[in-house]
């Protein structure tokens, strides 16, 4: 089984990406949270790999994190809910998202991710309940802003940060200097990304 690769970006579009590892290229399909965060086509990256085997083919899921993978094989093992659908919920819910939706039984939050009726909700809300408290306390972590919609977009940006690893308090305070002064104007891509390039430098 393939659990991590490291190689250069060949190719990257919202839904999966190919990544060329010592002259090999191989297809991983991703969540939108790991496309953001990716860097530029020939730049080197790292994700944690999910195997998925069938009598037809062998495909790879990419995360940037641990606990994205996590999560994803959390999802997985719920019945009706294969590794496209597992992707599609974390493409519309980040990490704590899901887990403050997981946590409430807000079931209403959980069907809104395209592919995912109410019965599938609910299935999602009742088998991870008691799972997703192993999780990393990190993923728990949501901002104490909740109105209006600048607050949501930097509420939403936060909670993606976070599930990328970075420490909350940091991440907030780049969010609220991103925003300051610019209310509406950014999309929630957009912060991410420029949030990004500012962690990086430190």
């Amino acid at each position: 089984m393939i659990a991590a690769l490291t190689g250069q970006l060949a190719a990257k579009t919202p839904s999966h990406i190919t990544l060329d590892v010592q002259g090999v290229g191989y297809e991983v399909f991703i969540p939108l949270s790991t496309f953001y965060a990716l860097p530029d086509l020939n730049e080197s990256t790292s994700l944690k790999i999910y195997t998925h085997l069938r009598e037809d083919a062998i495909q790879l899921f990419g995360f940037l994190t641990a606990q994205e993978k996590e999560v994803f094989i959390l999802l997985t093992g719920i019945s009706g809910i294969g590794p496209k659908l597992a992707l599609s919920v974390l493409s519309a819910l980040s990490v704590p998202d899901l887990i403050a939706a997981v946590q409430a039984g807000d079931v209403e939050k959980l069907a809104t991710v395209p592919g995912i009726g109410k019965k599938s909700a609910g299935r999602i809300a009742l088998e991870l309940k008691d799972k997703v408290a192993r999780l990393h306390p990190a993923a728990t972590q949501t901002s104490d802003v909740t109105s209006g919609p600048t607050d949501r977009l930097q509420e939403d940006a936060l909670s993606a940060l976070v599930n990328l690893g970075y420490r909350a308090a940091e991440a907030k305070e780049v969010l609220k200097r991103m925003t300051y002064g610019r209310p509406n104007q950014m999309t929630l891509r957009d912060l991410i990304r420029e949030a990004l390039k500012d962690l990086a430098r430190g």
